[in-house]
């Protein structure tokens, strides 16, 4: 908004959109939006049609679920995925047909680490980054040679409210207790939830970043934020390759009838 554009921000409840109303109240536009109610979805999908045109859509919404894969709960997990994965897709799916009468356009999608690497006790959440990641790599390749743009963001930890809306499964297996949480990755989730939320990353200057990393012709299609992402990344990568090349002999084992 502060560079002009007129931006349509969505929330459950839109009252927490009111500080953004003020410091920009001829830009931002609040629209009340919910991805697991399907009331809430119809209503703004309606909005969405009578649009003259969408430029850039930002898939940012999403939460953590904690939970080892043997207490997920169905209704949980559903959820968690209605948010995360699904309800993406939904708007994407609304939003591109106004891109595709201009030919030109723009879809973010905020990832995380978590998609490359899950961590302990965060299983379904990083089952949804990753499952949204292999989605926008598809759809990047439908779009782009119709000057449509697909973007990844994988940040780090950042300075916002994802810690403190983390949720927690209720039925637990007590002998997860102690070990559930206490693997080697840096990012584990509950190992690593700072007590003060005092994490490095600025979300306004993550912001200026991929605004103007998408303004470009050569754009990073899947984009680190935070010196912890790279770092994160790097290592998983060079672990996958490392086992790649262990197991290299037995990967070309002749297998075929």
């Amino acid at each position: 908004m502060k560079h002009g554009e007129k931006v349509i921000v969505t929330s459950r409840k839109t009252e927490k959109l009111q500080s953004l109303v003020d410091q920009y109240p001829d830009r931002c536009i609040p629209k009340q939006l919910d991805l697991t109610d399907t009331d809430s979805m119809k209503k703004f999908m309606t909005y969405v049609q009578d649009l003259d045109h969408i430029d850039i859509l930002v898939n940012n919404a999403g939460y953590g679920y904690l939970a080892a894969v043997e207490e997920g709960k169905y209704h949980e997990i559903r959820k968690v995925f209605d948010t995360n994965l699904f309800g993406p897709v939904d708007l994407t799916q609304a939003v591109l047909p106004k891109m595709w009468t201009l030919k030109k356009g723009a879809i973010i999608n905020i990832s995380s680490v978590d998609a490359v690497r899950g961590s302990t006790g965060s299983s379904f959440y990083a089952a949804t980054k990753a499952a949204l990641e292999s989605i926008s790599d598809a759809l990047e390749r439908e779009i782009a040679p119709f000057n449509i743009k697909v973007m990844i963001v994988e940040p780090g930890g950042f300075q916002t409210d994802f810690y403190a809306s983390l949720e927690e499964t209720k039925d637990k297996v007590k002998d997860y207790d102690q070990q559930k949480y206490s693997g080697d990755n840096e990012l584990d989730c509950k190992k690593n939830i700072p007590a003060d939320l005092n994490v490095p990353g600025d979300p306004m200057k993550a912001g200026e970043v991929i605004y103007e990393e998408i303004q470009k012709d050569d754009y990073p299609k899947q984009l680190l934020l935070g010196s912890d992402a790279l770092n994160f990344i790097q290592k998983e990568l060079q672990r996958r390759l490392n086992e790649t090349k262990k197991w290299a002999d037995t990967s070309k084992k002749q297998i075929n009838n």
